[in-house]
C-alpha cells in the first residue's frame, strides 16, 4: 500500500540472481558449442545464436528499468482497449532492481477452476487471449514473449490483465508486413504462396525443392487445418515439423525464436482453458480484418509515402554514385570482379588436362629417346642387355608413366 492509499504489486530482485544466471549461461554456451560441433541434425539452426538470443533476453529481464519501459509501452498500446488491462508503472518507487506496478485484482489463468466454468466462459477467455496476442504481433509489432498462465489474469471485471514484461519481442514494420502476408495466406488456405512468404521471412531452402516443400505443407494443412487443438498430438506435430526441416535442409532465422516460443506457449494455455480451442476460427476473421486494413486509403498513402521516400533516396544518391564511377575510370582505379564457379571449375580441369598431356609427351619422348640410344649405342656400360643411358631413360619414363596413371585414377591434380 502506498502512502496515498493505492494498492501496488512490488517485484524485488534477489541479490544473487545475476551471478547465478551468468553461471548458467556459461554452461549453456558450452552445450551449444558441443551441439554445433557434433550434432549434424541441428544444422538447420545455429545453437550458439539461440543461446545468444536467450542470453540477451534473460539479461534484459534482470534490468527492471527495462521491464518498466516495456510495461509502459504495453500500457500505451492497450490504453483504449476495453478487453485488456496493463498496470501502470509507479516510477517514483521503481529502480533497476525494484519494480512497482498497480495492483490487479483477479485470478491467474493457472488458478482458474476451469472444470466449474461454463464452456462459453472458457471459450471467451481463450479466444480473447488469442486476439490479444494477434493484436500485439500484427498491429503493434511489440509482443509479450512469455504468455504462460501465471502471467495472464482474468480480472473481476472479466477483462484480461497482463503482468511480467521482462521478455518482450519487437518486430520491424517490414517483419510485420511479411508476417501479416504469411498469416493471411495460412488463414485463407493459400498454400501455394506460403513457401515464398517463409523465404521472405528468412527461411532458406534449395530453390529446386520449392515444389516438394509446397507439397509437404499441403499435406500438413490437409491433416491439421480446422482441427481442434485438443485433438492434435503436439509431439507428433513437432516430429513432423522436424522431419520436414531435416528432409528439405531448411535454415531457420533465429530472430523469430521469441515469437515462436510465445505462440507455442499461448497455444498450450489456450488448450488448457478451452480444449475445443481452434486457432483458425480466430484467425480467419482476424485475417479478413488485416486484409481490409491493408487497403485503407490511409495505409495505402502511408505505404506510398515510404516507397516514395526510398525511391527519392536512391535518386538523390544516383548522381554521386555515377560521379564516383567516372572518377575511378578516369584515374584508372576502376575494377570489376566477375565470379563464376562454373568457369573456375572448367579452368581447373583444363589445367589438369594440360599437365597430364605434358607428362605424357615427356614419357613418350623418353621412351623414343631410350629406344634410339639402345639401337645405335654399341660401346659403353650395359645393364641387362641395355645401354646404361637407355636403361635410365626407360626407368624415368616408366616412373612418369606410373605417376600419370596414378593421378588419373585418383582424379586429383597432377
Amino acid at each position: 500500500m502506498l502512502p496515498d492509499g493505492r494498492e501496488v504489486a512490488v517485484k524485488v530482485q534477489r541479490p544473487a540472481a545475476p551471478s547465478q544466471i551468468e553461471a548458467d549461461l556459461g554452461l549453456l554456451y558450452q552445450a551449444a558449442r558441443l551441439l554445433k560441433e557434433r550434432v549434424r541434425a541441428l544444422e538447420f539452426i545455429d545453437p550458439q545464436e539461440l543461446v545468444d538470443e536467450f542470453a540477451r533476453s534473460i539479461r534484459l529481464e534482470l534490468d527492471y528499468g527495462h521491464e518498466a519501459r516495456n510495461a509502459e509501452t504495453f500500457h500505451r498500446n492497450f490504453v483504449r482497449n476495453e478487453d485488456v488491462v496493463v498496470p501502470r508503472v509507479i516510477r517514483q518507487y521503481s529502480t533497476g532492481r525494484v519494480l512497482t506496478l498497480e495492483f490487479l485484482r483477479g485470478k491467474k489463468v493457472s488458478e482458474l477452476d476451469v472444470e466449474t466454468m461454463r464452456p462459453d466462459e472458457r471459450r471467451a477467455i481463450a479466444y480473447r487471449m488469442a486476439d490479444t496476442w494477434m493484436t500485439m504481433v500484427f498491429r503493434h509489432g511489440f509482443f509479450h514473449a512469455d504468455p504462460h498462465p501465471a502471467n495472464i489474469f482474468v480480472l473481476e471485471t472479466g477483462q484480461l490483465g497482463l503482468v511480467d514484461f521482462g521478455q518482450a519481442g519487437k518486430l520491424t514494420d517490414e517483419d510485420m508486413a511479411r508476417l501479416t502476408r504469411l498469416f493471411v495466406d495460412a488463414a485463407t488456405e493459400n498454400i501455394d504462396s506460403i513457401p515464398r512468404r517463409l523465404r521472405e521471412l528468412g527461411v532458406r531452402y534449395a530453390a529446386d525443392r520449392e515444389e516438394e516443400f509446397r507439397d509437404e505443407l499441403r499435406t500438413l494443412f490437409d491433416r491439421y487445418y480446422g482441427v481442434r487443438l485438443s485433438d492434435i498430438d503436439p509431439l507428433q506435430v513437432i516430429r513432423e515439423g522436424f522431419q520436414l526441416i531435416y528432409s528439405l535442409n531448411l535454415r531457420l532465422p533465429s530472430r523469430f525464436v521469441m515469437l515462436d516460443k510465445a505462440i507455442a506457449t499461448l497455444a498450450s494455455v489456450g488448450t488448457e482453458v478451452y480444449p475445443d480451442f481452434n486457432v483458425f476460427e480466430v484467425a480467419k476473421p482476424y485475417a479478413r480484418g488485416l486484409l481490409a486494413d491493408r487497403f485503407q486509403p490511409r495505409v495505402i498513402a502511408q505505404r506510398a509515402r515510404i516507397e516514395a521516400l526510398a525511391l527519392g533516396s536512391v535518386a538523390r544518391e544516383l548522381p554521386y554514385q555515377a560521379h564516383d564511377v567516372l572518377e575511378a575510370l578516369r584515374d584508372g582505379t576502376f575494377k570489376m570482379t566477375i565470379s563464376s564457379p562454373g568457369v573456375d571449375h572448367i579452368d581447373q580441369h583444363l589445367h589438369q588436362a594440360s599437365n597430364r598431356i605434358a607428362v605424357a609427351l615427356i614419357v613418350a619422348g623418353g621412351l623414343i629417346g631410350s629406344s634410339v640410344i639402345g639401337v645405335f649405342a654399341k660401346s659403353g656400360p650395359h645393364i641387362i642387355g641395355l645401354h646404361l643411358l637407355s636403361f635410365v631413360g626407360f626407368m624415368l619414363s616408366a616412373t612418369f608413366g606410373l605417376w600419370l596413371i596414378w593421378g588419373i585414377l585418383r582424379h586429383s591434380r597432377l
